[in-house]
């Protein structure tokens, strides 16, 4: 078996030095990345489409690291990624992130000696984003989707203040006056910004913002159960219900249905991301869609401009969602107004 000590013996260097020159890691003396490829050339150490990578060549592949497995609305943005990589003749390797700060870090090191061209990735939430730190210190062509963090990278996203104002002034509209917020995971924008719309919702119909009305669903399914059953146990439960994403509806609507509230007849729901069910639950939810499609093929194209441009002006791109109005929110009961 040819290994990289193979390597190291037949160019005379260490096998730490053949380890910088195929990942990059470190600067080598010209004279010696020469004499390092060339024994990789002689023994075949490496496939071709890795040996085309050393020799600076494009390898036409980009890294997607993202948590598809267990977010719908994740598996969505990966398929129009796809789509949009085949129509740019990239090939896409995607690696789930399970929205672990440490297994990301892991996924973007093991896309980036893979040495695809760039990469795209939604941040996993945390107080540290080691995975962004490692791709800005190699200067990996990088584009953030759906969450914000700082100006370093290109980035894209819906819009989410407005758009979570939009659904709370729904609400409003509609005589509630006890509506709380089944927030997402703590430290990602998503959950930061839908807070903030939430809040100038109610500070524009001048309705006391009540922190006990927040409840974290953690933007899954259980978690979010949890926090719909801690609401209703209130002493003065909610009139109505806003959810952060699609797992967090489906849990809301799951703690309900156990309480046996019938929606919107005893409670009204508004929530973030349309799916595939939404409109044939009963009754039919009324939803801020995101344009899934847009998202993903916009990201590609970031990243072919980033790839084929390193110096270009680094751009954050906010995208327009779209109010679905349906059933699943009626006026609110006299006992609430």
């Amino acid at each position: 078996m040819v290994t990289m000590e193979t390597v190291a013996a037949a160019a005379g260097v260490s096998t730490s030095t053949v380890s910088h020159v195929i990942n990059k890691t470190r600067k080598v003396h010209p004279d010696t990345e020469r004499a390092v490829l060339d024994a990789i050339d002689r023994v075949g150490y490496s496939p071709n489409h890795l040996a085309r990578a050393l020799a600076g060549a494009p390898t036409q592949t980009v890294g997607l690291a993202i948590s598809a497995l267990s977010n719908h609305y994740f598996g969505e943005v990966v398929h129009a990624i796809e789509a949009e990589c085949a129509n740019c003749g990239l090939m896409m390797l995607l690696a789930d992130t399970h929205e672990d700060p440490d297994y990301e870090l892991k996924v973007v090191q093991a896309l980036h000696e893979r040495r695809v061209d760039g990469i795209l990735i939604a941040p996993a939430a945390g107080s540290t984003h080691r995975a962004l730190d490692y791709l800005r210190e190699r200067s990996v062509p990088t584009v953030l989707i759906d969450r914000f963090v700082g100006t370093t990278f290109d980035q894209i996203a819906v819009e989410n203040r407005d758009a979570a104002r939009t659904l709370v002034s729904h609400l409003v509209g509609l005589g509630h006056k006890r509506i709380a917020f089944v927030s997402g995971a703590a430290g990602l924008s998503t959950t930061t910004e839908r807070l903030e719309g939430y809040q100038l919702a109610l500070e524009a119909a001048r309705i006391r913002f009540d922190p006990d009305l927040v409840r974290s669903g953690e933007s899954k399914i259980e978690p979010a159960c949890a926090a719909v059953r801690h609401l209703l146990a209130l002493d003065k439960r909610p009139s109505a219900l806003m959810t952060g994403n699609n797992l967090m509806t489906i849990g809301a609507m799951r703690a309900l249905r156990a309480a046996g509230l019938s929606v919107p007849h005893d409670i009204s729901l508004v929530g973030f991301d349309d799916f595939d069910w939404a409109d044939v639950f009963a009754p039919r939810l009324t939803v801020m869609a995101q344009p899934v499609e847009k998202l993903g093929t916009r990201a590609v194209r970031l990243l072919a401009r980033r790839i084929a441009n390193p110096g270009a002006r680094r751009q954050s791109v906010r995208l327009a969602p779209t109010f679905r109005l349906r059933d699943s929110a009626a006026a609110a009961h006299p006992r609430f107004r």
